[in-house]
């Protein structure tokens, strides 16, 4: 028992410090956020696959708030339920809640000053980036086939010429890939939901899950 005991404050301790490391090394919000994530959960400490970490940033991004903060929760959650979850959030938002107030309190005093605007100039072309990279990880593992990637594409021109809520544009997509999954079930095809399935030739549970 205290054995167990002692392993889950270690537990805590390491999602605690781990995100408490994340949270002021990164610039420009939670998605320039993904890539060192994903780099510290899954490669670093190798708590769980990419696949899974894609999964969790995907609901993170459908979920109200920070896409930062709501995948630290649910990484601490998966790795030691609410105390993890806790842990894991305060980790993340404390350092970064610190620095804020101090660089508030510098920004009001130099903003007009030339060289804090270069360096926010130059901030802002390494956020870019960040996404970037971000975006190119969960596409290898979310865009898998040819109804994936459709969803995508037609997702991205939506937000591009008709300014939609991306609330509604989330709620298009579930049932989006609800139709897709329904329709090839109908018709028999194979129905993969995520990139390995392909080579296993499919999946025919009847509980689908489809992230887009």
């Amino acid at each position: 028992m205290r054995t167990e005991f002692i392993g889950k404050l270690i537990i805590l301790r390491d999602l605690f410090w781990t995100f408490f490391k994340i949270g002021p090394s990164t610039f420009g919000g939670g998605y320039a956020m993904i890539s060192t994530i994903e780099h510290e959960v899954v490669e670093k400490r190798q708590w769980m696959g990419a696949r899974e970490i894609s999964d969790i940033f995907s609901i993170a991004g459908s979920a109200p708030g920070g896409v930062g903060v709501n995948s630290s929760a649910f990484i601490g959650y998966r790795l030691g339920k609410i105390p993890g979850a806790v842990a894991a959030v305060l980790g993340i938002t404390l350092p970064t809640f610190l620095i804020l107030i101090g660089l508030s309190a510098g920004y009001a005093l130099l903003q007009n000053e030339p060289k804090m605007i270069s360096a926010f100039k130059g901030i802002n072309g390494a956020v870019i980036g960040l996404i970037a990279v971000a975006a190119y990880r969960m596409g290898r593992t979310s865009l898998f086939d040819l109804s994936t990637k459709l969803v995508t594409i037609a997702s991205l021109l939506l937000l591009l010429f008709t300014g939609l809520n991306p609330i509604f544009l989330i709620l298009i997509g579930l049932a989006a890939g609800n139709i897709i999954m329904g329709v090839k079930k109908a018709l028999g095809l194979p129905l993969a939901t995520e990139k390995d399935s392909l080579t296993r030739g499919g999946s025919s549970a009847e509980f689908i899950e489809y992230y887009i």
